[in-house]
């Protein structure tokens, strides 16, 4: 029966079988030491027999092998073990060499991305690779298991759709059989409509934004989480959910999978249960006492100013998160809820430097609604939004969600300095494969 590496120390003395592919090879004393790679990792074999190590004859990285031998502590093996009087057979040979080589550390410098992600399918079996995705799923494991938790309901909703949801242009759009649809943006219409059956609902998967953008925080298609919540007393409601799930999903992160974390060198965790809380004028002007610089004409938080709020709250309150409240009125989708003045009841959240989530409460009533898509020249009776504005017509509660990106709190989780190094297969606006 086959064993994992991650079980081979449990067989010590004894005889066991793995399989695997052929990650490492080198000749040391006369004696060929191997690595064999299997999902939980690497296990070292050490080949003495020359018939043996004959059968590896042209076999390049990658071969798929079968391998039996006795089980031996050794502190400077991989996992502290290896396995000696080895007998293999080559399951799968493989006599190319690999165009990068995965036993050795890949290069994410801004100048080498492109061959990185020209080498995806190979070079994603290089541990640290696949260990960035291990922690994405992860992450998304410890979301569902909060959200799940918390009576949230997981949706899947159409990626076809006939408008765009948030009212703008940077869509992808094609033909539909004639009639024109476009991708997906987000899933904000359906979530919104299913508050009215399950109250909380979440979803997890794609959206497509066509933005010609070429930045390290930009891609054309992203993973989301969308989470919408019924009947909540106001947006502070919103607020302590993200806020209470972004401090169970880390700190559980990084309690049961702190070897991994270790592995890829991620930064220290640096979070409290409650995040502090700033208007965005309030981060302008504490960002231009600090700095010197003018921000005072800025409508958003510049890039700089996310890095140094969350920088200043790490420092002085011990929490690299931070609610930016207060949004400005003029930036509001048409289906935000307006607050007093000029601000939105909405706040962006910040972590390590960047926003992750926008998470604003909606605006729930009927004819309210209806004023603010139409004041955008939104159509309420347009065919891809005839059916979201009847579920307000005929009854939703007060209600509030966000999205939070997969891919950039992924990034910054790791301490990744490109978005799509946390994306298996990333698109751009010059990347169509692999």
């Amino acid at each position: 029966m086959r064993v994992l590496s991650s079980k081979v120390g449990d067989h010590i003395g004894k005889k066991i079988l793995i399989e695997g592919f052929l990650h490492k090879k080198r000749m040391l004393g006369g004696i060929t030491f191997i690595n064999v790679r299997d999902r939980k990792g690497l296990i070292q074999v050490v080949i003495s027999d020359k018939d043996e190590v004959e059968k590896l004859r042209g076999c390049q990285i990658g071969t798929v092998l079968k391998v039996s031998g006795v089980v031996k502590e050794e502190p400077r093996a991989p996992g502290g073990f290896e396995i000696h009087e080895a007998t293999l057979e080559v399951m799968v040979p493989v006599s190319e060499e690999l165009p990068i080589e995965i036993d050795k550390p890949l290069s994410h410098k801004p100048d080498n991305l492109d061959t990185l992600f020209d080498n995806r399918a190979i070079g994603l079996r290089n541990l640290f690779e696949s260990n960035i995705f291990r922690t994405r799923a992860y992450v998304l494991g410890y979301i569902r298991e909060f959200l799940v938790d918390n009576d949230f309901v997981e949706i899947n909703t159409p990626k076809l759709v006939g408008g765009a949801a948030e009212g703008g242009a940077e869509v992808f759009k094609l033909d539909y059989f004639g009639k024109e649809a476009t991708l997906a943006q987000s899933p904000q219409l359906y979530k919104q409509i299913m508050v009215g059956v399950f109250e909380r609902v979440f979803e997890i998967g794609p959206a497509f934004r066509a933005e010609l953008s070429a930045t390290t925080r930009h891609v054309s298609e992203v993973t989301m989480l969308d989470v919408e919540m019924g009947f909540i007393e106001g947006h502070d409601d919103v607020l302590k959910l993200i806020e209470s799930m972004i401090y169970f999903v880390l700190s559980k992160l990084y309690k049961d999978q702190s070897g991994i974390l270790k592995q890829l060198n991620a930064p220290e965790l640096v979070l409290k249960e409650s995040f502090p809380r700033f208007t965005m004028s309030e981060i302008h002007k504490l960002y231009q006492e600090g700095t010197g610089i003018d921000v005072s004409k800025e409508v958003d938080l510049t890039p700089d100013e996310e890095k140094w709020i969350c920088n200043y709250c790490k420092d002085k309150f011990g929490c690299e998160a931070v609610f930016a409240t207060d949004l400005p009125a003029s930036k509001m989708k048409f289906y935000h809820m307006k607050g007093e003045g000029e601000v939105a009841k909405s706040a962006d959240l910040l972590f390590r430097g960047v926003e992750i989530s926008t998470v604003p409460q909606r605006e729930h009533r009927y004819d309210k609604l209806v004023e603010q898509m139409k004041k955008i020249k939104i159509d309420p009776e347009h065919p891809g939004f005839a059916a979201y504005v009847s579920a307000f017509k005929y009854g939703l509660p007060p209600h509030g969600g966000f999205g939070l990106g997969i891919d950039r709190l992924t990034q910054k989780v790791i301490g990744l300095g490109n978005v799509k190094e946390a994306i298996l297969f990333p698109r751009d606006i010059n990347r169509l494969a692999p």
